[in-house]
């Protein structure tokens, strides 16, 4: 089994330390693939989390042993087993009533494995899930949509990225947060004001710090007038209005949003002076191929996609995923698990 990595981010080292402290249950429902077990492994060799399997209970032994993958502590839930089916099938119809579903027919959904790990999240069985290894985000999201669906005052479900760069003067200390780089392809003005709120909130989370955040374009104040350049515009104007307290400014070309003397040259009374910590961009387009340019070119790291927007902690991954990659997210997923019950317990 392979060590976690030394030489990971210390803004990794921190979520991972807070996640330690909060011992969560993450359920982990891709047990076809053999990373899931090393990540198990792995997580509660740290100490991150307690860790839920869900899937075939015989294949999963039979995979642990023969992989030499020891996890004594591990539950395994069989999304099979009567008892399991009949509570996640009863979860699915009160989640969905609108679908008019027999229970013979919510039965057959519950024993879908990221089904019945959203239903056991719905439910309170285990605090977070964590997929998307080897599945797409769209057959993430889809259960956790339908069961567990948006936090309260939130429309638009998103996902950011934690990017660290090896350049100290950039962002944070090199860390920032890009969104949203994988869910929403063409976002309205509205959703693009929803994703940089929710993203703000995930950078005072993971991050501890102020967010102060950049609506990109290729335009900055002005400088191109064109249907996209509004949107950002508008999206920023959206903002403002939900929220007075929160640093954001836009339209912005990325440059001014980045580099002080930039700023100082193209945006002289802008609000952010070149030091964004947060990255919105206008589309998914834009959003996924500068995460992966800036990963790949700067030798920096990305950590996500972090599902933001749900009311309950719901993770994806990059099907590129490492096993260590999904212990890092596991440890995000227990750190937003503990906000969203500390907010739900402060609303109620």
């Amino acid at each position: 089994m392979r060590a976690l990595s030394a030489d990971r981010h210390p803004i990794i080292d921190s979520l991972r330390q807070r996640a330690s402290a909060l011992r969560k249950t993450v359920a982990l429902p891709e047990t076809e693939d053999d990373r899931t077990f090393y990540a198990a492994a792995m997580a509660l060799d740290a100490g991150i989390c307690d860790v839920m399997l869900v899937g075939n209970p015989d294949h999963i032994m039979q995979r642990l042993s023969a992989l030499s993958v020891a996890v004594n502590a591990v539950r395994i839930v069989d999304p099979t087993d009567d008892e399991t089916v009949a509570q996640c099938a009863q979860t699915y119809m009160e989640a969905r009533p609108q679908e008019k579903l027999t229970e013979e027919q919510a039965r057959q959904v519950a024993t879908d494995p990221l089904y019945c790990a959203a239903c056991l999240l719905k439910m309170g069985e285990v605090d977070a899930t964590v997929a998307g290894a080897s599945h797409t985000t769209a057959e993430v999201l889809r259960p956790l949509l339908r069961i567990v669906g948006c936090a309260p005052e939130v429309k638009t479900v998103s996902s950011c990225f934690i990017m660290t760069v090896p350049h100290s003067q950039v962002g944070d200390k090199g860390v920032l947060l890009f969104a949203d780089c994988g869910v929403v392809p063409q976002p309205t003005a509205q959703q693009l004001a929803d994703i940089a709120i929710s993203t703000a909130h995930s950078a005072r989370l993971y991050l501890q710090t102020e967010p102060k955040v950049a609506m990109l374009s290729f335009s900055t104040k002005g400088s191109a007038q064109h249907p996209d350049v509004k949107k950002v515009v508008e999206a920023t104007e959206i903002v403002r209005r939900k929220t007075s307290t929160l640093i954001i400014d836009g339209e912005l070309q990325a440059d001014a949003a980045l580099v002080p003397e930039v700023a100082q040259f193209k945006d002289p009374e802008g609000l952010l002076g070149g030091r964004a910590n947060v990255l919105i961009f206008p589309d998914l387009d834009a959003g996924n191929i500068a995460y992966k340019l800036t990963q790949h070119l700067t030798g920096g790291h990305a950590y996500g996609p972090l599902v933001q927007g749900l009311a309950r902690a719901g993770m994806d991954l990059s099907r590129a995923a490492s096993a260590e990659d999904i212990v890092n997210v596991m440890a995000v997923a227990a750190v937003r698990a503990e906000a969203l019950a500390e907010s739900n317990s402060t609303e109620a």
